[in-house]
């Protein structure tokens, strides 16, 4: 098949001629070492290849050179114009099996680094030694070091609660990995305890270099544990898996970390220019009572922070009106935030640790300072190289967070009764009126707030609601379909700037229901952004569905908000929880 028009067809290669339409025009002889039916001429190269012929064109510009398995090999595809005419195409197959197969192997056999942490290790030997059976530890230690054995890995103890393993990376790809029943198996010990044991673990995979390999296996521990901990991150090049997180997170009953942050967020403080304080967007109580709460650290210091809130959620309504009467606290839009902001400012950001999530994002561009302070599961996409970051996701609200530093640092009955309400709202509105989430350390926040002088009752008038809103509520009880494992999924009904509110409150009271063990609820807001509000009794982490929707939050407690219809984002919710709750 010789031919001066396409030249020589008798090249040592595969090789064939396409028009623009995707018609074989010729086929050497050697095509059969990639195709292995005959009479591909006059075939249609999308039927053969996959490609399609747009893109065989385009490839022949770029000089992009596509992976094609066929035959049970390998092939790289050149294409190319051999002649002026600009309408037929030439593409020449080269055997790249060999050069594949060392590729995978290579990847196969490339180290990857399991860092595990026993979580909560300090309480549980404690108790432990309380009852004098020390073999806990040695049971623990024994799951690890078998589970590292299946791996053919190399295993090394490196404190007494941390290991560090080994392994290959082709592990990963085994039938059965990603299951990691060793967290199951360690959550089934018996503790002396008022928790469960558990486990946190980091995997670094497909690092440049070992100690790239490492600093990833760092991250995802620190994901791990910011999350909540019991629970497995496998951290790649541009991607992170989660898997796990069946606990709740253990209150730590050492208060020694709100103390020492208090002194060190005093010190930034005393040192800025001027002070930021912003929550999320559309802020709410929690967001809006630690806001206050650390505007009282600030004044105590002699500074006068700004407090930077652009659209308030409506359930604030009462008390933003009432903080702002009072003349003592300097609410700026953002705008004007990004005006006065420089580089010697401070930036604290409370109740999310999300840049895209903050009412400026922007702001956080224009200061060099940034401190954050939040009880949410950490997320992927946090806030960078914060100069102090107090994230714990065994508190309630960050209202709590912000108590505790406060009980510290602030003097004696120094704190405005408006700011004691204010956190005591946000405590209440995020355990749902102490119900979930409580620790005895909330009830000692809330106490503490008590004392200095907050009002439950003017709080409870926080959240009184009018007839309208009610009546949606009721009618969105009513719609709701209950799933057969125990999913409730509702909606509000029109587009509602309080949408948020209405949702969250919902999916509490559904809660309320016999046999739901996790409600959705989904509402449209004025920009036509759906929000969905999720909430579960806990053995549903609904944290990981709504993860899985684009948002977060925590195992009980999470939501999300996505641009699709209302009746796109529960069809979703359902398909989701149909895959994944038992």
């Amino acid at each position: 098949m010789e031919d001066k028009k396409h030249g020589d067809t008798h090249l040592p290669v595969p090789r064939i001629i396409i028009d623009e339409q995707g018609k074989v025009l010729k086929a050497n002889e050697h095509i059969g070492e990639v195709f292995l039916y005959e009479g591909i001429v006059g075939g249609d190269i999308f039927a053969l290849t996959g490609f399609k012929v747009t893109d065989l064109f385009g490839f022949a510009v770029t000089g992009t050179h596509p992976l094609l398995e066929r035959n049970n090999k390998f092939f790289k595809v050149y294409a190319y114009h051999e002649t002026e005419n600009e309408h037929e195409l030439a593409l020449a197959f080269t055997d790249v099996t060999v050069l594949e197969d060392l590729k995978d192997r290579y990847n196969e056999e490339k180290p990857c680094i399991a860092k595990v942490l026993i979580d909560n290790y300090d309480e549980l030997i404690e108790a432990q030694r309380e009852s004098k059976d020390p073999v806990l530890s040695s049971k623990i230690e024994r799951i690890i070091r078998d589970w590292g054995e299946s791996l053919n890995a190399s295993i090394s103890r490196v404190k007494n609660n941390r290991f560090n393993i080994w392994f290959a990376q082709g592990n990963l790809e085994k039938p059965g990995f990603t299951k990691f029943e060793i967290l199951d198996e360690v959550r089934k010990l018996e503790t002396n305890a008022d928790f469960p044991a558990s486990l946190s673990i980091g995997i670094g995979v497909g690092g440049k270099t070992m100690d790239l390999t490492e600093g990833y296996a760092d991250g995802a521990l620190d994901l791990a544990l910011g999350r909540g901990g019991d629970q497995v991150v496998i951290k790649r090049i541009n991607k992170i898996e989660y898997y796990g997180g069946k606990l709740q997170t253990v209150e730590k009953s050492n208060k020694g970390k709100s103390r020492i942050v208090g002194h060190a967020l005093t010190q930034l403080i005393s040192q800025a220019s001027r002070i930021f304080i912003m929550g999320h967007m559309s802020c709410d109580m929690d967001g809006f009572g630690a806001a206050l709460g650390v505007a009282r650290l600030c004044i105590s210091n002699s500074k006068n922070p700004y407090i930077v809130i652009e659209k308030p959620n409506e359930s604030l309504d009462d008390l933003f009106y009432q903080a702002r009467s009072l003349d003592r606290y300097n609410f700026i839009s953002r705008d004007r935030s990004m005006e006065l902001c420089d580089r010697d400012s401070l930036i604290i950001v409370v109740d999310t640790h999300r840049p895209d999530m903050v009412q400026c994002p922007e702001l956080l561009q224009l200061c060099d300072k940034v401190v954050v302070i939040d009880h949410h599961r950490r997320m992927e996409k946090a806030i960078e190289n914060p100069v102090l970051s107090y994230m714990e996701s065994y508190a309630s609200s960050a209202s709590e967070l912000v108590t505790e530093i406060l009980q510290y640092i602030l003097p004696k009955k120094e704190m405005e009764k408006i700011e004691a309400e204010a956190l005591l709202a946000g405590i209440t509105v995020d355990t749902n009126s102490f119900t979930i989430r409580s620790g005895v350390r909330t009830f000692e926040a809330a106490a503490w707030l008590r004392r200095q002088g907050a009002d439950p009752a003017e709080v409870k008038r926080f959240f009184q609601e009018d007839m309208e809103r009610e009546l949606l509520k009721a009618k969105g009880l009513t719609d709701a379909t209950i799933m057969g494992n125990g999913i409730a999924i509702t909606s509000i009904e029109g587009k509602r700037s309080d949408a948020q509110l209405l949702c969250a409150q919902l999916a509490d009271r559904l809660l309320n229901i016999k046999a739901i063990r996790a409600s959705f609820v989904c509402g449209m807001d004025l920009d036509r952004r759906t929000v969905i509000s999720a909430r579960s009794l806990g053995d549903v982490n609904v944290q990981l569905i709504m993860e899985k929707m684009g948002g977060g939050g925590h195992l009980t407690n999470a939501a999300a908000q996505v641009n699709m219809s209302v009746e796109g984002a529960i069809k979703r919710i359902m398909e989701i929880t149909e895959e994944t709750v038992v």
